[in-house]
Parts: structure tokens; C-alpha cells; sequence
């Protein structure tokens, strides 16, 4: 399966490569991105390398696809954005996103998941799509109701961080109710 590139008015949607490892490095470095994530921020340039080719392998087996999320008119990257879990036969997936905090509250991420979901539902023939969030991070969750999901509930201790379990919400959108939008 070739690598679907997406575009939007004023983004493009690309491959994560080997090119892109110092700007991974910087997001997944940086506490303020890494605090909601679900894992520790990056010490070394070896593991932004690790989780490139992540991506890459996971998509080739076609278990997630990762799009690096980049400025149309100046090719600056800026966050990425994705699918976790994807289950096709199952219609099913996750979405996930970064974004490096210069470019928060830009409505970037918005932009970025509104063309993401659209390619599910339309491209991937997906029913679901989930989310998952802490409870603490806010503007996550206030996105997803934007986008139209819906919140399912609390997932107590699901996301191990720091040395403990934290509490999760679990949202999602199902494809009648994206139509409906």
C-alpha cells in the first residue's frame, strides 16, 4: 500500500522518514508535549530513530498509519498525527496527535483530524474511531467534542506515566454520527 498523503487548505499530511527525525526528537522531547502522552519524553536522538521507523513498520503491516503534519506554504513540521490500533477488517481504529506547543491553539490539530477522519470513514471504510485522553488535558478533549466524538467514559487507570497508573477518557465518533455533522 502506497503512503496516502493528505492535504488540507493550509496543511499537508506526509510520511514520517528518516529526514524527519530531528524534528520527532524536538516534539517528543519537549515535557509540555510529552506530559499527556502516555510515555516518558525523549533523552536521545536514538529513540526519535526508533519511533520513525515504528511508524514506518507499522504502517507496512498495516497496524497504524502515522502522517507528519507539516505548513503548506513553508513545509515547516510542526506535529504529527495518526492511527493507532487500526483493525480494517475490524472497522476500526485510534487517533492520536503532537503538535510542537509554538503551534498550539492555531487550530492545526482541528485542521489536520478533520481530513484524517474524513480518510477513514471515506477511504478506510471505518466504522469507529476512539481517543483517548487524561482527564487533565483539557483542550484534548474539548478538540474531540469539536470534532463531533463523544464521550464513553473513564478508563480508571488505563495510561501508565511516571511511575503510576492515571485515569483515561475514552471518546469516539462512529461513521452515522460523522455524517450527521
Amino acid at each position: 500500500m502506497e503512503f496516502p498523503i493528505l492535504e488540507t487548505d493550509l496543511l499537508k499530511l506526509i510520511e514520517i522518514t528518516e529526514v524527519h527525525i530531528n524534528d520527532v526528537f524536538s516534539i517528543f522531547s519537549d515535557e509540555r508535549v510529552t506530559k499527556y502522552y502516555g510515555m516518558a519524553q525523549f533523552t536521545g536522538i536514538n529513540q526519535a530513530m526508533n519511533l520513525v521507523n515504528s511508524f514506518q513498520k507499522n504502517f507496512q503491516e498495516k497496524r497504524s498509519i502515522r502522517w507528519g503534519i507539516t505548513l503548506k506554504d513553508t513545509e515547516v513540521f510542526v506535529g504529527t498525527i495518526g492511527l493507532n490500533n487500526l483493525q480494517i477488517t475490524s472497522k476500526k481504529t485510534e487517533i492520536g496527535y503532537d503538535l510542537k506547543p509554538d503551534y498550539w491553539r492555531r487550530g492545526i490539530i482541528s485542521e489536520a483530524a478533520q481530513t484524517v477522519i474524513k480518510y477513514c470513514f471515506e477511504k478506510l471504510d471505518l466504522y469507529r474511531i476512539g481517543a483517548i485522553t487524561f482527564p487533565e488535558n483539557e483542550p484534548s478533549f474539548k478538540l474531540l467534542l469539536n470534532l463531533g466524538f463523544q464521550k464513553e467514559g473513564l478508563l480508571r487507570g488505563y495510561i501508565y506515566q511516571n511511575d503510576k497508573s492515571n485515569d483515561a477518557y475514552i471518546f469516539s465518533i462512529v461513521r452515522p454520527d460523522w455524517k450527521d455533522q
